[in-house]
């Protein structure tokens, strides 16, 4: 009896209808569902820009020191039929799953976070990624570096600044590891550093352990969420709301009632807050009410 190939694994997995409504790229669906989705740099750039927009970078799970499952079944359910959204490891695993099931070539990366660091720190492969092959062009795609996640796949080509509908971004390279940056305010600023050796699901779980659980873990101990929109970013730390606009503008709103910060999640953020998270709790660790 042959075998289903991996592609056809994931696509008997995956409930592709509901993912593509859930980013607001319903005619991909009907599309696929006719047999007419190819998987083409076009494809890759439309579910890009809809899955960044539409689920939000969040560590509600963490924070709330919930279990952070990685399996494409809780996947889906949390951040499609839920209505919640995820750090990097659950946003790319599932973006991953996805252009799999649609026949692209895609390998796992992993990458060492820079963003906001000295630049001798040492960091740990706590980001994932990962690189798209279309007609033997390499991409990164990448919808889960929170307040900066690139809106659009990147070409994996060195020191050539990328236009976005956000910031321009590049890469450099210097022997076999590349580094993402952005331009922010005419200065180009590091994002992460990464290698192009595969990973695999068990070093992301790996991963993922430490970053949900460890005592000091950034998503262990502050609130974080973040969405692009369109001329603008959201940002969410512990329970003061920024918006970043293009222009370089920045407004700085601070919550300071269970209320509010419900509403900016679900409003702002596009969130499905589930009624069992203390928000008023939360408030109370980082001082705010």
């Amino acid at each position: 009896m042959a075998q289903d190939s991996p592609n056809s694994l994931e696509a008997k997995t995956l409930d592709l209808k509901a993912y593509f409504d859930r980013i607001g790229c319903a005619a991909l669906g009907q599309a696929h569902h006719e047999g007419n989705l190819a998987p083409t740099l076009d494809t890759l750039k439309a579910i890009h820009q809809g899955h960044t927009s539409t689920i939000a970078f969040e560590n509600l799970s963490s924070f709330f020191h919930q279990p952070v499952s990685l399996a494409l079944a809780d996947l889906q359910q949390k951040l499609i039929h839920d209505q919640r959204g995820g750090y990097c490891f659950e946003q790319n695993l599932l973006l991953r799953s996805v252009l799999v099931a649609l026949g692209f070539q895609v390998t796992n990366l992993a990458a060492r976070v820079r963003w906001n660091l000295p630049k001798d720190a040492i960091t740990p492969r706590s980001h994932m990624l990962l690189k798209v092959d279309i007609d033997d062009m390499p991409y990164i795609a990448d919808v889960g570096f929170g307040g900066l996640t690139v809106t659009e796949p990147l070409a994996l080509v060195p020191d050539q600044p990328q236009f976005t509908s956000h910031e321009p971004y590049r890469l450099t390279v210097a022997g076999q590891t590349y580094c993402l940056e952005a331009q922010l305010n005419q200065v180009w600023q590091p994002l992460y550093c990464f290698d192009l050796q595969a990973q695999q699901h068990c070093d992301y779980e790996v991963s993922n352990w430490h970053v949900s659980t460890h005592p000091q873990s950034l998503f262990v101990n502050v609130l974080i969420a973040a969405r692009p929109g369109d001329g603008y970013r959201y940002a969410l730390l512990n329970n003061q709301l920024t918006t970043h606009y293009l222009d370089g503008r920045s407004e700085l709103h601070r919550l300071t009632t269970a209320t509010e910060l419900h509403d900016v999640l679900s409003d702002r953020f596009g969130l499905r807050v589930p009624e069992t998270l203390d928000l008023q709790q939360a408030l109370e660790r980082f001082g705010a009410s």
